[in-house]
C-alpha cells in the first residue's frame, strides 16, 4: 500500500493527477484489506500518507469515493485481462479465444486475487445503492461487448447469449477460487484451457 504523497501532474490513464491515482488505488487496497466498512476517507488520507482532508476534496461524498473505486478497478481490471495480447503469450502462435480466455483468468486468479475481493465488495454495495449500480453496470460493459464481439468472430448463432454464458462460467469460478471452497485450489493454465474448449465447443461445435 502506498504510503508517501506524490505531487499532481498530468497522468497516462483516466486518472487527471498521480494523487487522484493514489487515492483510487488506495481506496482499493482498504477494500480488499478492510472491506466497505473500513474505506472512508480518512483512512484512505492516512494510508496514502496524505494530509488529511485530501480525499474529500477529490471525492467529496461516499458515493463519489465508491465511484473511484469502482472507475479504478475496471481500468486495473483492463490492464491485468488485456485479452489482445493474450494469444502472443502461448509459444509465440495464436491460440484463438480459448488460450486468450485461459491466460487472462489464469493471470487474474493467480497474480491479482485482491482486484477480485473489491470486485464483490462493490457489486454488493453497488445492490444497495441504486446510483452506484448504474455506474457499475456502466463500467462493466467494457468487457462484456469485447467477449460478444469475440463470439461473433468466432462463429457463434447468438453471441449475446453466448457471452452471458461465458461470462457466467468465469464469473463463477472467479468466486470459488478466490473467496469460495476452492479458494486453496486454483485452476492451472492447463486446465483453465481444458474448460474453455469444453465451454466453447458446446457453443460453437468443432
Amino acid at each position: 500500500m502506498a504510503t508517501r504523497t506524490t505531487t499532481d501532474a498530468a497522468t497516462a490513464d483516466g486518472f487527471p493527477t498521480p494523487r487522484a491515482r493514489l487515492i483510487a488505488d488506495t481506496a482499493l487496497a482498504l477494500l480488499a484489506e478492510r472491506g466497505m466498512r473500513g474505506l472512508t476517507h480518512r483512512a484512505v488520507d492516512e494510508a496514502a500518507g496524505l494530509p488529511q482532508g485530501s480525499t474529500s476534496n477529490h471525492a467529496r461524498t461516499r458515493q463519489a469515493l465508491l465511484e473511484v473505486a469502482v472507475r479504478r478497478l475496471a481500468e486495473r481490471e483492463a490492464q491485468v485481462l488485456a485479452p489482445d495480447e493474450m494469444p502472443d503469450a502461448v509459444g509465440g502462435t495464436d491460440g484463438g479465444p480459448t488460450d486468450a480466455l485461459a491466460l487472462a483468468l489464469h493471470r487474474y486468479l493467480t497474480r491479482h486475487p485482491e482486484l477480485l475481493v473489491c470486485r464483490y465488495e462493490l457489486a454488493l454495495e453497488a445492490t444497495r445503492r441504486p446510483e452506484l449500480r448504474a455506474y457499475y453496470d456502466a463500467a462493466g460493459r467494457q468487457f462484456r461487448e469485447p467477449l460478444i464481439a469475440m463470439m461473433t468472430a468466432a462463429g457463434s448463432p447468438e453471441p449475446e447469449r453466448h457471452a452471458l454464458s461465458l461470462v457466467a462460467w468465469c464469473e463463477g469460478l472467479m468466486f470459488s477460487c478466490a473467496v469460495g471452497s476452492y479458494h486453496n485450489a486454483v485452476p492451472s493454465l492447463d486446465e483453465l484451457r481444458r474448460g474453455f474448449e469444453e465451454l466453447l465447443r458446446g457453443m460453437l461445435g468443432e
